[in-house]
């Protein structure tokens, strides 16, 4: 069984390229991940919160947030 990797991000040239290199390069047979743009789904961005999101661009895995480089805080993206 595959575990669930949410890539949370706001559309940015960062996040742009941390998806291409990380989201892209997780083997689809250990992790199912789902890509969340927060700028256009704002509806998600209270669940990036409470998963401990701070900053995009930012995965969850197995309920732990993980930040790669720093494209944007949450709080720009309300």
């Amino acid at each position: 069984m595959a575990r669930k990797a949410t890539f949370y991000h706001a559309g940015c040239p960062v996040c742009a390229d941390a998806e291409t290199a990380f989201a892209n390069a997780l083997d689809p047979k250990e992790f199912d991940v789902e890509v969340v743009h927060l700028g256009e789904d704002k509806s998600r961005l209270r669940e990036a919160e409470e998963a401990g999101v701070k900053s995009v661009p930012a995965f969850v895995i197995d309920g732990r947030a993980y930040h790669i480089n720093f494209g944007a805080e949450l709080a720009a993206l309300k």
